[in-house]
This record gives structure tokens, C-alpha cells and sequence, in this order.
């Protein structure tokens, strides 16, 4: 099974992009997030014609998550659970398929909005957690992934591509992601790529994708079922030099 997860930054804009990339690479499963429109604009139609179907928590113009599967499915959250109701951000859906539950996340970044944004990061990732361990203690196949907005180790960034005080790389925000890793979840790239530089994430400023000037942040964590099946996962960076990419570019999986 071969699956993956990107971060488009506008779906309407990158679709001739996503198109392109789901005829070359075929993936079952197709996780997007940043797709920047509400459900009922999201471009369904230009990817049911490749066989796929849709699942979407959409916002206008923020945030956003979908999933394109050839496979059949059954959504079973559009909202991480444990969030208060009236939290309205399009962060978060998770579906079954095949025996399997695949979840995926737009992880709030943490820099905007000062103290209470870098809480609600905090929180939301604390919830994410209490979600993850929910899923290992079901005894079911669980694949998370997404935009992290976390970079989990120094190599994970470039040197000089971030601030020692970004969300992104704060103390706190690497030990929430390393409970993830501790609770039994296994971060497919590392577990295959334990010391290559590889990163998912160039920003549009200061030269930062010719100069290399990298960050590791989308993610794909895996089940210690799920471990078991991996046999690849890696970045695909040519999207990245394509005109008028994504910021970010898809992350390859596959399970046997």
C-alpha cells in the first residue's frame, strides 16, 4: 500500500500540481492539509475522474484537511477528539479503511497570537496524545500524519532556517512530539533515514529552497503494526522546483 501526506497551501491553487503527482506516483491514500477552502469548494471532481474519493473538513480560506482514497472507507472523526466543542478549526480527520485507521493533522503552528497561540498548540498536541494512546489501546493498525508543524530534532531544520525560539522547535513542542514516539509510534522516515538530511518544508522567503535552508515538520507516524509493513518512505523534493509550488512536498510511504 502506497500512501502520503502534503500540505498544499491551497488546493485550488496547487490542484493541476496534485493531479499531476496522483497520476505519476498512484498512491491508495492521499493525505492533503492547508487546502484554504471551505468543503464545498474543494475540487472533488478533478480527482474522482483518477478514481479517487474525497473526505473533507474544510475553512474558509485557513487550514483545511482531506483525504483521497482509492480504496473504500468510513470517516469516523472530523475533529480530534477531546478538542471543546465550539473549536472551529479544520485541523483534523480520521477514517477507517481496510482494518486500518489513518488520521490526518494540520498541527497548529504556534507562532501567531503570542502566549495563548503557543498554548493552544501545546494543547492541541496534548489532545493528540490522549488520542494516539487511545488507538494503540484498541489493538488497532493506526497511521497518523500530516503537517506537524514540528521539527523533532536539530537535524530536522537547516542551520540558520529557524529561530532557537520558534514554536516549531521549542522545548516543549519536541517533547509532545517525542511522547508520541515513546507512547509506541514509530516516525517512518527516521526508522529508515536515521541520519540523512531530508527535509519536507522550504519557505518561499530568503532563498531558503536554493540554498537548501530545510525543515523535517510533515510526518508519518505508524503503529507497531504498521512498522512492521514499512518498506519505504522518503520526501519527494522535485516538487518542490516545480513553478509556483507548495511551500511543502508530499511524503512517500509504503507498507507491504
Amino acid at each position: 500500500m502506497k500512501l502520503a501526506t502534503w500540505n498544499v497551501n491551497s488546493i485550488r491553487q496547487r490542484e493541476p500540481h496534485v493531479r499531476a503527482w496522483l497520476e505519476r506516483v498512484e498512491p491508495d491514500l492521499l493525505l492533503l492539509q492547508e487546502l484554504k477552502c471551505e468543503s464545498a469548494a474543494f475540487p472533488a471532481g478533478a480527482f474522482r475522474d483518477l478514481g479517487y474519493t474525497e473526505a473533507v473538513v474544510g475553512q474558509k480560506s485557513y487550514n483545511g484537511v482531506a483525504i483521497l482514497a482509492r480504496r473504500p472507507f468510513t470517516v469516523t472523526h472530523r475533529a480530534l477528539p477531546g478538542l471543546p466543542p465550539d473549536d472551529a478549526q479544520a485541523r483534523y480527520i480520521e477514517i477507517e479503511t481496510d482494518g486500518t485507521t489513518v488520521a490526518n493533522l494540520y498541527l497548529p503552528n504556534g507562532n501567531s497570537g503570542g502566549d495563548a497561540g503557543y498554548a493552544y498548540k501545546l494543547a492541541w498536541m496534548d489532545r493528540l496524545a490522549e488520542r494516539a494512546a487511545a488507538l494503540l489501546q484498541a489493538d488497532r493498525p493506526t497511521l497518523i500524519a500530516g503537517d506537524f508543524n514540528v521539527c523533532p530534532a536539530p537535524e530536522d531544520a537547516a542551520q540558520g532556517a529557524i529561530s532557537p525560539t520558534d514554536a516549531l522547535v521549542r522545548p516543549e513542542t519536541r517533547a509532545r512530539f517525542r511522547r508520541l514516539l515513546w507512547q509506541g509510534y514509530t516516525d517512518a522516515i527516521r526508522a529508515l533515514h536515521p541520519r540523512e538530511t531530508l527535509y519536507t518544508f522550504w519557505d518561499y522567503q530568503a532563498g531558503a529552497w536554493p540554498r537548501d535552508q530545510g525543515l523535517r515538520i510533515d510526518h508519518v507516524l505508524l503503529s507497531p503494526e504498521l512498522a512492521e509493513r514499512l518498506v519505504a518512505a522518503a520526501p519527494d523534493r522535485a516538487e518542490r522546483d516545480r513553478a509556483q509550488p507548495s511551500d511543502h512536498v508530499p511524503v512517500l510511504v509504503e507498507l507491504a
